[in-house]
């Protein structure tokens, strides 16, 4: 079931930035990237509600708190940085660029979560990272 929902995310993370592109058009990025926040924390919150999830709100450590903390304003800093980037730059040439966060996921993975990391894993990174640079050249 993995394999369908990480799918459909790449589904709709390419419709994202097709359609923040043609959204974007006359509009402050920074203002862009609020109202895209603010419509994802509704969805988010919505969700919760609808599968009653907020119960597990005070099972959450204090460890859980600070690193969900920490992803949450690594993802604000990223989008931040996305929406500029595709407002002064191509979406061909933006995607791609910002899809080298697959590589350097799996070499943070490596260095701080310990996970494996492959002979596969490597010609992988390397295939990505020369693909990234053929796209945006």
């Amino acid at each position: 079931m993995w394999f369908v929902f990480a799918l459909l995310s790449a589904v709709f993370a390419a419709l994202t930035s097709i359609l923040a592109k043609v959204g974007i058009e006359g509009v402050n990025s920074n203002l862009a990237t609020a109202i895209r926040t603010v419509v994802v924390v509704i969805m988010a919150w919505g969700m919760v509600f609808l599968t009653h999830a907020q119960t597990g709100l005070p099972e959450i450590s204090k460890k859980g708190w600070l690193f969900l903390i920490l992803s949450g304003l690594a993802t604000g800093a990223s989008w931040l940085c996305y929406y500029r980037a595709l407002q002064v730059g191509d979406a061909s040439k933006v995607v791609p660029i910002d899809k080298l966060s697959v590589v350097i996921t799996i070499i943070l993975a490596f260095v701080f979560l310990h996970e494996e990391f492959t002979a596969k894993s490597l010609i992988g990174c390397l295939f990505i990272g020369a693909g990234t640079l053929i796209m945006v050249l």
